[in-house]
Parts: C-alpha cells; structure tokens; sequence
C-alpha cells in the first residue's frame, strides 16, 4: 500500500461525515501541502472523532496555527 493508500485508510473514521471529508481533502488536496501541513494533518488524524469533528465543524479552536490552516484546507476542499 503506497502513502496515500495509507493515509485514505487512515481517514476512516467512525462518522461517516468525517469519512467523506478527509478523503476528499486526501483526494483534491493533501498533495498540495508543505511538509508542516502534512505532518499537522497526520496528527489531526490521531484525534479522537468526536474533537475532530467539532474542530472541522468550527465549534473547537485548535491552539496550532498550522493546524488552523490544514482545517481551512479540508473546508475549502468541499465547496
């Protein structure tokens, strides 16, 4: 499995809504990332879905500024 493979398996969650919106940004974005985002979208996948959820969703603030700017990303990513 290649890394892409890997991060969209990665990007199976619990909740479907957040299935569809990290595999679409895995799909139409994430190549485009500097290596920082990347790794920031790395650690995003480590939250637990529901803090995920509530961050893309804009009811959490992340304390990272990278972090901010990989869930703009994934937002921009859906229109």
């Amino acid at each position: 499995m290649d890394d892409l493979g890997r991060l969209r398996w990665q990007c199976r969650r619990g909740m479907l809504e957040l299935d569809l919106l990290l595999r679409r940004f895995v799909d139409t974005g994430y190549e485009a990332l500097p290596s920082d985002e990347r790794e920031a979208f790395g650690r995003l996948l480590d939250y637990p879905d529901d803090t995920l959820l509530e961050l893309l969703m804009g009811r959490m603030t992340p304390t990272e500024g990278v972090i901010t700017r990989v869930i703009q990303k994934i937002r921009a990513a859906q229109h």
